[in-house]
């Protein structure tokens, strides 16, 4: 199915919005709005053919607001052109650390895609979202005895990542069935995005050492209980460079060959994911397509060049899954204006409901949503409202003349805001709506007060 997004007349408020003719395929990860936002005649921002100021009236702020069309776009594009480049079997997972809850994960599981969890409350989620166990694969540097066991019971796949769990597993192992398993392997391939978010460098906390290869293979292959059926690398995220993913595939399948010295038939090959999004204008990612095609090139090739047969290729992109389709809505609140210095407008949420910017100094762009005609006459920082002067959102962003009660909506927030959610000063998690169509549907309940005590315990000599 090809998403369009509607041709807009430009005006200060809807820059964002694409110009594109009806017939252009656009690719979720290379714009900044989801795909179906538009100005509607109230000149408010509307998103799944709901006006974005309504679904706070209706289910207050802050808000994350998940486009359907936008995620199902995004994971045909991934699906449809590893089958188009790759002659052999291919298989797309959504790295769900970057929003994980059981509405998205259903949805790309109807597209045919897998999970790829890093901890057991993701599995558990996967697995009651109705997903096949046998597309789940289970990743973590310090997985839990319990997280394994979940794994093996569930028939999960296991990304093995260390010495410590490789060795944990033959000691969980039964005689029912060999556990199905994967070795990560640390490729010592740098690329150019924020550390933190950088794991296919050597000094890593992932993955087996590259010259531990062969002491795994050995030991691995003398080892009746694992099923090892291939293996994984991820070089990582909010990745522009096409470079580095095709060295890492090369790198990869030559992996492969050295395997089958210790009679170990590996059938499946895993890519990882990173391919970047636009969060700002000067973002340029490749388009998801242009991502897959220069993949499947570089391992058929690989292949070709070793008389390798084809392995079965999987890749696992979330960020570029999953950003764009979200946006997060706020309701302005105070401001403050220092002469000669800056204007700070306050937002009812922030580093508790999007850490990114305080983390990783992450930048994100905004409109008002009840003001997409308007003309930009403020340069203003968006602050948040928690005690902590680096509760900042966006510096310098360009907004029209604001007020009390106005809708600020803020752009590609799908990955790693929910995620990393907290409840910092003790503010409740913001709900989630699922838009399509002109109608919204709640996914994520907003946390109350009860809730965030829930969990807490008074002895009985303090009351």
């Amino acid at each position: 199915m090809v998403s369009t997004l509607p041709v807009e007349v430009q005006s200060s408020g809807n820059q964002y919005l694409s110009q594109r003719d009806s017939g252009t395929i656009l690719s979720p990860n290379q714009e900044l709005l989801p795909l179906n936002a538009r100005v509607n005649h109230h000149n408010s921002l509307e998103i799944g053919g709901c006006d974005v100021t309504t679904l706070v009236q209706q289910f207050g702020s802050p808000l994350y607001i998940l486009d359907e069309q936008t995620l199902r776009t995004a994971c045909q594009q991934y699906r449809d052109t590893f089958k188009q480049y790759y002659k052999g079997e291919s298989q797309v997972l959504y790295a769900s650390k970057a929003w994980n809850c059981l509405a998205v994960c259903a949805i790309v599981a109807s597209e045919g895609l897998g999970i790829d969890v890093v901890s057991g409350g993701e599995l558990y989620t996967a697995l009651n979202a109705g997903v096949s166990s046998d597309k789940i694969y289970l990743h973590g540097n310090n997985k839990s005895r319990e997280e394994l066991i979940l794994a093996i019971e569930s028939g999960s796949t296991i990304v093995v990542d260390n010495w410590y769990e490789l060795k944990t597993l033959v000691e969980l192992a039964t005689t029912d069935a060999a556990i199905r398993m994967m070795l990560r392997l640390t490729p010592g391939i740098e690329c150019h995005t924020h550390e933190y978010i950088r794991t296919g460098h050597l000094d890593s906390k992932f993955g087996f050492d590259p010259n531990d290869l062969e002491e795994v293979f050995a030991f691995v292959s003398k080892q009746p209980s694992l099923n090892c059926v291939g293996l994984h690398a991820h070089i990582g995220s909010q990745i522009f460079e096409r470079q580095p993913h095709r060295d890492l595939a090369a790198v990869m399948v030559q992996w492969f060959r050295d395997a089958a010295k210790y009679d170990l038939e590996l059938t499946e090959l895993n890519v990882g994911g990173g391919l970047g999004i636009k969060y700002t204008e000067s973002d340029d990612p490749p388009s998801i397509a242009e991502w897959s095609k220069a993949i499947c090139e570089v391992v058929q090739a690989a292949c070709a060049s070793l008389n390798l047969p084809l392995p079965k290729l999987l890749c696992e992109p979330g960020r570029s899954l999953i950003a764009t389709a979200c946006v997060t809505a706020y309701t302005i609140g105070s401001a403050k204006t220092i002469p000669d210095i800056r204007t700070y407008v306050t937002i009812d949420g922030g580093m508790s409901d999007n850490p990114r910017p305080i983390t990783y100094q992450s930048v994100y762009r905004a409109v008002v949503a009840n003001k997409m005609s308007a003309s930009l006459t403020e340069t203003v920082t968006l602050a948040g409202k928690h005690c902590e002067s680096g509760d900042i959102l966006i510096k310098n962003a360009q907004l029209p003349k604001t007020e009390p009660g106005d809708i600020l909506v803020v752009m590609g927030t799908g990955a790693y805001n929910y995620s990393m959610a907290s409840n910092y000063n003790r503010l409740p998690r913001p709900a989630a709506v699922l838009v399509a169509n002109g109608e919204a549907n709640l996914i994520l309940q907003r946390e109350t007060y009860e809730d965030i005590i829930r969990q807490d315990c008074l002895p009985e000599r303090l009351k």
